[in-house]
């Protein structure tokens, strides 16, 4: 049998997230993580779509932009501390190194976090191997490549 060879990925990354309009964001590999999630605010339900407001300073252009949602659902979340947390999940397109994948994102406010979006090992596995003496190791990688 044959493995795939993995893509190296540096313990912080640029990605895009097409689906949301969002490009360019700073992105933490966290392999301590099993799910992936998004910094977001004012998360509400309204005639079946799922509402809230993406937060990223670093990014004025995107800072409290309003994001909706057809596809989602709820999941539970438990925390590095053994805290288990309701979250909505919403499933989109995450695009690293020239390359779209699928991803499900939990929506959470991570105001205390220094990035934005955390990466963890749910989406990693199969497809990438983390190199944490890296950082933006797939930004200028293209489609052909690898």
């Amino acid at each position: 049998m044959q493995q795939k060879t993995k893509i190296i990925i540096g313990r912080r990354e640029k990605a895009n997230f097409p689906d949301l309009g969002l490009m360019d964001i700073d992105v933490k590999i966290d392999t301590g993580a099993y799910t992936s999630s998004i910094h977001c605010h004012n998360i509400e339900e309204h005639s079946k779509q799922l509402h809230c407001h993406f937060l990223d300073e670093a990014h004025p252009d995107y800072n409290h932009r309003k994001l909706v949602f057809d596809r989602y659902n709820r999941t539970v979340v438990k925390s590095s501390n053994g805290i288990t947390e309701p979250r909505y999940k919403i499933f989109t397109k995450i695009e690293v190194g020239g390359q779209e994948y699928p991803l499900e994102l939990t929506l959470t406010d991570r105001g205390e976090m220094r990035y934005p979006v955390l990466i963890g090992r749910k989406f990693l596995n199969k497809k990438f191997l983390v190199d944490v003496s890296l950082t933006n190791n797939l930004k200028n990688k293209k489609k052909h490549e690898g």
